[in-house]
């Protein structure tokens, strides 16, 4: 496998230059230990108010392979093709009232720091994380017996990388492209819109 180090502007944390987004991955299952780090890292990832309003639905293949099944029947048929092969799937989804019983406008912002917080653990120890928008909710809510106020919003798949000749010719040539961001002088301004930094 090719490095898929990111080409920084600046030197950041090795996990962070490290973490992409596989769709080919090994069969050997997730260690139980490595995965409880991964989760460890979401659990302590920052919500406001202290809320830590996701819920992460996970299934491993080697442990629950009808789980594993569910799950993936939740997913759109173009990420069903690939993320099969990932021994760990999960439906990260996000309490949308907060213990108020209020409206917790910042939930998916929230669910979105601890899976990221998660990715950077993962790729930390040598796996990689996959986060999908491409699932049916609807479908996730019945499969997986969603309550009313619990909304669904995004698909993992979690493993160890494997080698980009496994997937079909053009997910293999995106598996190996150059990584790229926009610079970051586009994405960061200063106290005004289009002010420079």
């Amino acid at each position: 496998m090719s490095d898929r180090t990111a080409p920084t502007e600046h030197a950041v944390l090795p996990a962070i230059a490290a973490r992409w987004s596989p769709r080919s991955y090994l069969p050997d299952p997730v260690g139980e230990a490595q995965l409880r780090q991964v989760l460890e890292a979401g659990r302590w990832a920052a919500s406001a108010y202290n809320e830590q309003p996701w819920t992460y639905l996970i299934a491993r293949r080697d442990a629950d392979a009808a789980g594993h099944e569910r799950i993936l029947s939740c997913l759109v048929e173009f990420n069903q093709g690939w993320a099969k092969a990932a021994p760990v799937l999960m439906i990260a989804c996000v309490r949308k009232n907060n213990g108020k019983g209020q409206p917790n406008r910042w939930a998916e912002y929230d669910c979105g720091q601890a899976s990221s917080a998660m990715a950077i653990q993962a790729a930390a120890l040598g796996l990689q994380l996959h986060q999908m928008a491409g699932f049916d909710a609807a479908r996730t809510r019945a499969t997986l017996g969603l309550p009313d106020d619990v909304e669904p919003i995004a698909a993992i798949a979690l493993g160890t990388p494997g080698p980009a000749a496994a997937l079909p010719e053009g997910l293999a040539a995106r598996e190996t492209a150059p990584r790229m961001r926009k610079p970051a002088a586009e994405i960061f301004m200063g106290a005004g819109w289009g002010a420079s930094l």
